[in-house]
C-alpha cells in the first residue's frame, strides 16, 4: 500500500453530504486536540495534507482522504468543553451518523493522549467500538513528551485503564519523532488486506 499516493478529497459537516460508501475505510477517531491530524499528516508522508491546529474543537466536519482504491476518514474531535450545546450536538449526530451508514469500516484507529489517563468520553467512545464489534487499535499519541521514567508509569497505568480492552492493539504514537508511523502503516494495510481475502 503506498500511502504517498493520498490526496485530501472532501469535508462534510452534515450526515446527508457524506459520500457514498463506495469504498473501504479508514477512521480516525479521538478527543479535541489529541493530535489525529498530526498522525494523519505523519502515516502519510505529508506536512499539510490535514490541516492542524492548536485551537481545540477546530475539526467540525468529516474530513476524507483518499488514493482512489479507499478512503482515511478524520472524525470530529470530540469532547471539547467550550463548544456550544447545539454545535456538541452536531458533532454526536454527524459521528453517530457515520458509524451507522452501513460504510466499509475496516478499521477505527483511536487516539488517547499517552500523558493522560482517558477521559469519559474515550471510554463511552471505545466502548461503542467494542460492542459494535468494529476492529480498532489505540493509538497513544504524544508519547514523545513523555520522559523515559513517566513513560513507563504512564505505560503501567494505562494496562489497568484499559484493561476492559486488552484485546486491542496499542501503539504509542509521535507525530514528532515519528514513533509508531511504521506499525500504524502496517496494521492499515493488514486491515485491508484481510477482508479482501475473506
Amino acid at each position: 500500500m503506498n500511502f504517498h499516493r493520498f490526496e485530501y478529497e472532501a469535508s462534510f459537516g452534515t450526515l446527508d453530504q457524506l459520500p457514498a460508501p463506495l469504498m473501504p475505510e479508514i477512521a480516525f477517531a479521538g478527543r479535541s486536540n489529541v493530535g489525529k491530524s498530526s498522525l494523519i499528516n505523519k502515516i502519510l508522508n505529508r506536512k499539510n495534507l490535514a490541516r492542524t491546529s492548536s485551537v481545540p474543537g477546530k475539526t467540525v466536519t468529516v474530513n476524507f482522504f483518499t488514493d482512489g482504491f479507499c478512503r482515511l476518514a478524520d472524525l470530529p474531535g470530540y469532547g471539547y468543553a467550550k463548544v456550544p450545546k447545539a454545535e456538541k450536538q452536531r458533532w454526536a449526530d454527524l459521528m453517530e451518523g457515520y458509524f451507522q451508514s452501513k460504510r466499509n469500516i475496516r478499521l477505527v484507529v483511536q487516539l488517547i493522549d499517552m500523558r493522560h489517563q482517558p477521559s469519559a468520553e474515550d471510554y463511552t467512545m471505545l466502548s461503542f467500538l467494542k460492542e459494535s464489534g468494529y476492529d480498532f487499535v489505540i493509538a497513544m499519541t504524544k508519547c514523545d513528551k513523555l520522559k523515559t521514567n513517566e513513560r513507563l508509569k504512564r505505560m503501567a497505568g494505562l494496562e489497568e485503564e484499559l484493561k476492559d480492552f486488552g484485546f486491542a492493539r496499542r501503539i504509542p504514537f509521535s507525530s514528532e519523532t515519528g514513533e509508531g508511523a511504521d506499525e500504524l502503516r502496517a496494521v492499515i494495510g493488514e486491515a485491508l488486506k484481510k477482508q479482501e481475502t475473506e
